[in-house]
């Protein structure tokens, strides 16, 4: 399976943006940039996550978009999703996805913080990954960040596609090198997305 790695996700979270906004964001960028959506919703009962994703199924379908399921291959199963992620610990069950998904179409990312991460998300089977966090993110405030030259540095030693995750903007996306991105904030939280997530695109090609 040829595998298309999105250039530009947007990730939800709506502990700190409500529905109501990500859908008005989704709607601005879809077609000016956004080319994938990461449903990660931790906090939600499985009757309010399955709802969310059969909208979020709809709206990124009319525009041609990829959306991905954090970690519960049921709900990406029952609304046809494009694959499951899941975070660096729950690698291990990348077979068991598999044979949830039962379709070789769909994909099975991971969240990677490391070069080690990353050697052990390879040998379990996963189609790409995300390597976090490249700047300081206000989603996980404190944590220890990579910075660009490390990133390049350690996706230049991956076998598997990767997509840079955590402190991106429209102001840093270019010292990522051409690579695809996943934001929260700085579609969530912009003034104006659409011009957001123009720039995200074309400050990341330039890299």
């Amino acid at each position: 399976m040829r595998v298309k790695i999105p250039s530009l996700t947007l990730i939800t979270d709506s502990s700190r943006y409500p529905d109501d906004l990500l859908f008005s964001v989704l709607e601005k960028t879809l077609d000016h940039g956004v080319d994938a959506v990461l449903l990660r919703e931790k906090q939600l009962s499985s009757a309010k996550l399955l709802a969310l994703a059969s909208r979020l199924r709809e709206l990124t379908s009319a525009y041609e978009a990829a959306l991905y399921i954090h970690t519960q291959a049921d709900i990406a199963v029952a609304v046809d999703a494009d694959g499951v992620h899941l975070a660096s610990g729950d690698m291990s069950n990348i077979p068991g996805i598999r044979g949830w998904l039962n379709d070789a179409n769909k994909t099975v990312s991971v969240s990677c913080h490391s070069l080690t991460e990353i050697r052990m998300a390879e040998q379990h089977g996963a189609d790409f990954l995300f390597l976090s966090p490249v700047f300081p993110t206000a989603s996980h405030p404190g944590a220890k960040h990579l910075g660009a030259d490390a990133f390049i540095d350690i996706v230049s030693q991956s076998r598997l596609p990767v997509i840079a995750l955590g402190g991106i903007d429209g102001d840093n996306c270019h010292e990522i090198q051409g690579h695809g991105v996943a934001v929260i904030s700085a579609l969530l939280a912009a003034d104006d997305p659409t011009l957001a997530a123009i720039s995200l695109r074309q400050q990341g090609k330039q890299g």
